[in-house]
């Protein structure tokens, strides 16, 4: 359960991330919302996992998730171009994880 959540809230940390920049330093209104909304659910999410979790492996998990939907989101977008080489990257984060998980 510790896991779900952890990822869970990792997901909510791109969304913030997302909204932090659309919030252009914070004089967007909703944009900002969002990014205030999403930082109290990734957070309470990350504060709850790490009852569980040891904090190294769960704090590198939760932000290998949040740059994996900050920069997919980016991709999607068009805002980032696309190589081979960020999908490679992108296979050694989600690598990464697993590994912790696997020894952890």
């Amino acid at each position: 359960m510790h896991w779900t959540v952890l990822i869970l809230s990792g997901l909510f940390e791109g969304v913030w991330a997302i909204a932090l920049d659309r919030s252009e330093g914070f004089t967007r209104l909703w944009p900002s919302v969002a990014f205030f909304a999403a930082l109290a659910v990734s957070m309470g999410g990350l504060a709850w996992a790490l009852r569980g979790l040891p904090v190294g492996t769960a704090y590198a998990a939760w932000v290998a998730v949040g740059v994996i939907v900050a920069l997919v989101y980016s991709l999607l977008a068009g805002e980032e171009p696309f190589t081979w080489l960020k999908m490679a990257f992108i296979a050694m984060i989600i690598g990464g994880v697993v590994g912790l998980k696997a020894v952890g």
